[in-house]
């Protein structure tokens, strides 16, 4: 079982940067690939970024460039450093977890998700 809290949200101006974590507890978390996901609302959940294990990640074409996802193992937390934020990224941020060691951006091929946490971008 993994268990997974993100933080790290809130109200940015656009132009600026947030960085999001997702702390994970469960002795399996260094075996799970790891994936950000959002929702805006009114819109369906979408992949923003994923990790694989040992290595290896990906983006959506709407933020490759501006986000970088990286982990810590040590720390067994996920990070999403979000630059040059836009008011289109606002929404709903959520971390989740797949068994398999290669990231996925289908929402199905995840096990555990967290709770979300808010991103606002003003304009």
């Amino acid at each position: 079982q993994v268990q997974l809290v993100e933080s790290g949200g809130g109200l940015v101006q656009a132009g600026g940067s947030l960085r999001l974590s997702c702390a994970a507890s469960g002795r399996t978390f260094s075996t799970h690939a790891m994936g950000w996901f959002r929702q805006a609302p009114g819109m369906e959940r979408e992949f923003v970024a994923g990790i694989s294990i040992p290595r290896g990640f990906g983006y959506s074409d709407s933020v490759k460039g501006r986000f970088t996802i990286s982990r810590d193992t040590a720390k067994n937390t996920v990070y999403l450093q979000m630059n040059v934020l836009k008011p289109e990224d606002t929404a709903t941020y959520y971390c989740a977890a797949t068994r398999r060691n290669y990231y996925s951006q289908k929402i199905h091929d995840y096990d555990y998700w967290g709770q979300g946490t808010q991103v606002t971008v003003s304009s």
